[in-house]
């Protein structure tokens, strides 16, 4: 694979937010790309985006061009050419073609209907077929072991791979390859040292750190910020009443994501911008503070 120009390569902390462009940014997007970015800055790294536009079905026409605007209005500069994985399939197909000649990885032609009558992990029904790859999804065999990550914010959480999430999908049958594949690449390719991301995202990293070892790839250290939760429990997201974020209403938003990550929010930056909330913030970032979880009535009132 190339790599990155070593001014990133070589630095001692380097970061990225990875928005996928299925809609706008919302509130909870703001509040893990706001730990994402005070973390490296407090840091003194590098700090960079990149677009996970693996699924060209479910984009939202016009959703990258609006994620970058609403990031710039709420003063986050990134430090290098955004990375589109769109234009990473070569890399990851090679990885993919590696993993099936060592055995490492198997086709699975199993319909939907199929799959549904097994609402746990994958039982393995294609695991000795050998069918041809094409037109077939690719999964990756995973042993029989629990794997477990210690994790800045949420402490020690492991996965029993082969009960829990089963031999998974690295490419689709329509032949798009899948994130659990694609992050891991990329992160690697780029030299990510630290993962700041949503707790959603906690179960898919056991399945990460398996094929960063399996593959021979550094493992970076993880930092999952908390969901922020509707009072019925409903994860605010995309899909459900989160409105996208209003470039007016930037310096008071950016204030209410500090306080869902629990860091102060002194009198003084009440009348600041976006960027003055930012450097101030960059200043005084403390992830030890940040929660395990959060409601939104708890992030505005905090």
């Amino acid at each position: 694979m190339p790599s990155l120009p070593s001014s990133l390569a070589s630095s001692g902390y380097l970061g990225r937010f990875a928005p996928t462009p299925s809609g706008y940014l919302h509130f909870g997007s703001l509040v893990a790309a706001l730990a994402s970015y005070l973390d490296a800055r407090a840091a003194g790294g590098t700090w960079l985006v990149r677009m996970e536009d693996l699924d060209p079905p479910r984009e939202m026409p016009g959703a990258q061009d609006a994620i970058l605007r609403s990031l710039e209005n709420y003063g986050f500069e990134w430090d290098a050419e955004i990375l589109c994985q769109s234009g990473r399939h070569e890399a990851y197909a090679a990885v993919v073609d590696s993993l099936l000649e060592r055995g490492l990885a198997y086709s699975c032609t199993c319909s939907r209907k199929q799959l549904a009558a097994y609402p746990g992990a994958y039982p393995g029904i294609c695991r000795e077929q050998h069918h041809s790859p094409e037109n077939a999804a690719i999964r990756l065999r995973v042993p029989d072991v629990e794997y477990g990550f210690i994790d800045r914010v949420q402490g020690r959480y492991a996965q029993h791979l082969g009960r829990e999430a089963g031999d998974f999908v690295i490419r689709r049958r329509d032949g798009l390859h899948a994130y659990q594949l694609a992050v891991v690449l990329d992160d690697a390719w780029q030299g990510v040292t630290d993962v700041v991301r949503g707790a959603d995202l906690l179960d898919s990293t056991p399945r990460q750190c398996y094929l960063q070892d399996l593959l021979g790839l550094p493992r970076p250290r993880y930092l999952h910020v908390p969901l922020i939760t509707q009072p019925d429990g409903h994860k605010l997201g995309k899909r459900y009443r989160s409105p996208p974020l209003r470039p007016d209403q930037a310096p008071p938003m950016l204030l209410r994501a500090l306080r869902a990550l629990g860091q102060p929010t002194p009198i003084e930056l009440d009348e600041a911008s976006a960027r003055e909330i930012l450097a101030w913030a960059s200043r005084h970032w403390d992830a030890g503070l940040t929660p395990r979880c959060m409601t939104l009535e708890e992030a505005r009132l905090s």
